[in-house]
């Protein structure tokens, strides 16, 4: 039996983080386990790569959900890094903390200690902003964050100006002062590499002593003995494995991985374990249930001028793509394309923005093809702060059997509105004259938002998942009973054993999912070491008028309150 202090189950955004900060301490040793293998390969360094790895069963776990029963049962793709750096090696690299009221809320819902004051300072910690630092931003951390290629295409400036002549304002930075508004997207991105986790916390560290990082492991049950976890039980090449935890042990393998294997080790919903055969250790009824993502549906238009990515979408056009990048790692090759971006408010009354825009200059699937012949646009846009929940279950106790994965997309009325009115949004927007010059016909939706109707049956058979799960091990207080974890990311009612990842959050963030993963990861590493802990204020802006108006009456920065 090897025994190392910390044991980190999965090298995902969270467990490389830990792997990283956890050994700095030269006198506690620390095991990384990852079911996958290396992220050395071109298709991860490589930016514009991104829909190569999230299609390969060898960086993917692949899963898929149930049939959904509010999107006429389709069944939605679930993809997951199965690699070092996890999802962050196969993600769109978009870099969003989410709005500093998303923190608020959490610490409102029983989160101790997670309000944006107790966050930002690790948000801060985990950067090197290009653009150096301030309030908000860091210049020394591991994690590289830039705007990409200064978006030379005049599409992204174009987008960015018809949201300010809809009346929406600009915003210079979304991930500091001010998130509501239209302006540059932000991306991890290092001198024109993806900048995952492994990247960042991990190759700087595996040379030291106290650090042993092991790939092609699968944890197959947690060892529970006197209501503590003292170890794991591993497959190896096929060959069974214990391992010894004299600390902790650290589950950071994702918002479907970590809940799965809690479930596995009688960690859960006593009804769900019986059914699937699993013997009950300890009872915790909020395993695997609170999971939240955000959809998103892409308007797409054909483009009047031959200036978009489909022209580059040709085998000979990706070589020269390609070859530029493997020579200076620049040009089209060093950029997701995500280089202009929204957050807005749906509607008066709403405090914070709840729909995110992503603008992309060609029209294209997630597969990397084109979606039509020619030149066309695209904006993925969907609401992101749903009120429906789902559950991941796992059905037996065959270690390579996916869990059943249920989000129940649009099972509240509120979800069903929100995603008419982001809709008509949209459509408004994308009307106005700034993109005169380059709109062509709409492609998609295409059809009479007046009728509600055909709106709901478009976003049923349209929409697809951003790929943010989350929420499943959420922290809380002891009144909650469905909360997993204390705010110091401890499973209730157990020794020894934490949850790091996505899965811990309340609620789910207004944005993408790596930032806040990463931060959050930051913050419980310094908790678990006993440092003190951070806080830094720092004013953000909100409408003054969001009471009363969906939108600032001026586009100008003047309606303001100061936190």
């Amino acid at each position: 039996m090897a025994a190392y202090d910390y044991i980190i189950v999965g090298a995902g955004s969270a467990g490389c983080v830990l792997a990283n900060r956890l050994s700095e301490d030269p006198s506690k040793s620390v095991l990384l386990l990852e079911a996958g293998g290396s992220d050395r390969s071109i298709f991860i360094q490589m930016p514009t790569a991104l829909s190569i790895p999230m299609n390969m069963d060898r960086y993917n776990w692949g899963y898929k959900t149930a049939p959904e029963p509010f999107l006429d049962n389709r069944k939605l793709d679930c993809p997951r890094g199965r690699v070092l750096g996890g999802s962050s090696s196969i993600n769109g690299m978009v870099y969003v903390r989410g709005h500093p009221c998303d923190f608020d809320e959490w610490q409102s819902l029983g989160a101790d200690g997670w309000g944006y004051f107790d966050c930002l300072p690790y948000f801060r910690k985990a950067e090197t902003w290009i653009h150096g630092a301030d309030l908000y931003r860091g210049d020394n951390g591991p994690l590289a964050v830039c705007d990409g290629n200064a978006m030379r295409n005049p599409l992204y400036q174009a987008f960015i100006s018809a949201g300010q002549e809809a009346g929406y304002p600009l915003t210079e930075d979304y991930n500091g002062y001010q998130q509501e508004g239209f302006g540059p997207m932000h991306m991890t991105v290092r001198r024109g590499e993806r900048c995952s986790a492994s990247l960042a916390y991990i190759q700087p560290a595996e040379s030291r002593q106290n650090l042993t990082i092991r790939t092609g492991v699968y944890v197959t049950k947690i060892i529970i003995t006197d209501g503590q976890a003292k170890g794991l039980h591993c497959i190896v090449d096929g060959t069974p494995e214990t391992l010894d935890a004299t600390d902790e042990v650290i589950l950071s393998a994702g918002s479907i991985g970590s809940p799965s294997l809690l479930q596995r080790s009688g960690i859960g919903p006593g009804q769900i374990l019986q059914d699937a055969g699993v013997p009950l250790v300890h009872n915790l009824p909020g395993v695997g249930e609170n999971l939240q993502d955000h959809l998103e549906a892409y308007f797409q238009y054909r483009c009047t001028q031959p200036i978009t990515l489909n022209s580059k979408l040709d085998w000979f056009s990706k070589g020269l793509i390609g070859g530029r990048w493997l020579l200076n790692r620049s040009g089209l090759g060093a950029t997701n394309h995500f280089e202009s971006c929204a957050f807005i408010r749906s509607g008066a009354g709403v405090q914070w923005p709840d729909i995110q825009f992503h603008f992309l200059p060609g029209a294209m699937r997630y597969d990397g093809r084109a979606a039509f012949d020619g030149h066309g646009f695209q904006v993925h846009v969907g609401p992101n702060k749903p009120t429906s929940r789902g559950t991941v279950k796992i059905t037996n106790t065959k270690r390579d059997t996916p869990p059943n994965i249920t989000f129940n997309y649009l099972a509240t009325q509120h979800d069903r509105d929100k995603w008419r009115t982001c809709l008509k949004l949209t459509r408004e927007i994308l009307g106005q004259p700034a993109l005169d010059p380059y709109r062509g016909d709409e492609i998609q939706p295409a059809i009479n938002f007046e009728d509600n109707e055909k709106m709901d049956t478009w976003v049923r058979q349209n929409v697809e998942s951003a790929y943010h799960p989350s929420c499943t091990c959420k922290m809380g207080n002891a009144d909650d009973p469905r909360a997993v974890l204390d705010s110091d990311c401890r499973v209730r009612g157990l020794e020894r054993l934490r949850v790091v990842d996505s899965s811990i959050f309340p609620t789910i963030t207004n944005g993408n999912m790596n930032a806040p993963t990463i931060m959050a990861a930051e913050k419980v590493a310094d908790l678990i070491r006993g440092k003190p802990r951070l806080h830094a204020q720092a004013d953000y802006w909100i409408d003054d008028q969001w009471r009363e108006q969906q939108r600032p009456a001026s586009p100008v920065r003047q309606a303001v309150t100061k936190h």
